[in-house]
């Protein structure tokens, strides 16, 4: 979805259609939905410097993020905390990891995504 929306923003901005070819086409859809290796592309993203929430809602980056990890086949749970905390938004993060109480335990990653959802209807 976000694919499609990028190619209609770009279109928006220079009122021409990114895509100008069926091969073209064929080509970026494949990359798009069925890269050649889901688990490294996965890894990588979650490695790299690059993957946080931005300007992202708490709700789309963790769909995207529980779509990585499951990708890249992390199951650990102290792992997805520690992920999920990294690309959070340092605001957010700080919030969970700084209360007087009920603060989530670093291994408990289910409880970390609720109180990071929480954390936007309160802050």
């Amino acid at each position: 979805m976000r694919w499609s929306e990028n190619l209609f923003c770009q279109e928006a901005d220079t009122s021409i259609f990114p895509i100008q070819s069926w091969t073209y086409f064929e080509q970026q859809f494949q990359s798009q939905f069925f890269p050649v290796n889901v688990e490294a592309d996965a890894v990588n993203a979650l490695e790299g410097s690059s993957y946080y929430q931005g300007n992202w809602t708490v709700d789309d980056y963790l769909d995207t993020f529980l779509t990585l990890v499951s990708n890249a086949r992390y199951t650990d749970p102290w792992t997805l905390v520690v992920k999920f905390c990294r690309g959070l938004k340092l605001s957010i993060e700080s919030q969970i990891a700084t209360m007087p109480f009920g603060r989530p335990t670093d291994t408990d990653p289910e409880v970390w995504y609720v109180a990071a959802r929480g954390s936007t209807k309160h802050g």
